[in-house]
């Protein structure tokens, strides 16, 4: 698959490292074009560098890692090459205080797709920081790591569920571009219990077992 990356950060590096390991063609843009080349020489693999339209008309995949509020920009100049071609969003609109910047409004997600209306934009992997994306395999006590993916094109969501397994994780589906904003809103809170109260976010759920309540035959006998 070819895949273009917009931005250079953490987040390109760290999920484009996954896609060249798996054999994906990729070519990072970036406005520094010395970070792209940068990024695409340490990503090696035959990864290429250019300008954010290459990239944007590079890939069937193009990976938006770009901070909240930038992306709309980055994505906006570049609408004619994203025509057609599958964005995936990672951003987290998430600011001072854990909180959730779009406040009630659209999605970073849905910002993002009115910003390039030919795009089919997918939201997925940005529920972990950077580093957990580089961890191989993103196993932990025994269960690989699930990865939520919510877009509304049954073609562009086959193509970044593949993408997800190609960083060993397991893909989950998670409705139409529609329920974007709830992963968002799900990272800010996750954020808010890991970073600011130093909590163990999966301890406020408990196990698939017990989603609806424990089983009868559990239940405490009158």
């Amino acid at each position: 698959m070819r895949i273009g990356v917009l931005g250079t950060g953490n987040m390109a590096d760290a999920l484009a490292t996954h896609w060249v390991r798996a054999g994906h063609e990729v070519l990072v843009g970036g406005r520094d074009a010395h970070r792209a080349e940068r990024l695409a020489a340490r990503l090696g693999g035959g990864t290429r560098h250019g300008s954010l339209d290459e990239a944007a008309g590079f890939g069937a995949v193009v990976l938006a890692a770009l901070p909240y509020g930038a992306g709309t920009e980055v994505v906006a100049g570049v609408r004619a090459s994203l025509a057609g071609r599958v964005l995936l969003d990672c951003s987290n609109p998430v600011g001072p205080g854990f909180r959730l910047l779009t406040d009630g409004g659209p999605s970073a997600a849905r910002r993002l797709a009115d910003a390039a209306p030919g795009a089919r934009v997918v939201k997925a992997f940005n529920l972990c920081h950077e580093d957990v994306w580089r961890t191989t395999p993103p196993v932990f006590d025994g269960r690989p790591l699930a990865v939520p993916v919510c877009g509304d094109d049954g073609e562009a969501l086959a193509r970044v569920a593949e993408l997800v397994r190609d960083t060993d994780c397991t893909p989950l589906t998670g409705g139409g571009l529609d329920r974007a904003g709830l992963l968002e809103a799900t990272a800010a809170l996750f954020i808010g219990l890991w970073v600011g109260e130093g909590a163990d976010a999966q301890a406020i759920v408990p196990p698939l077992a017990f989603a609806t309540g424990p089983a009868e035959d559990v239940l405490p006998q009158p």
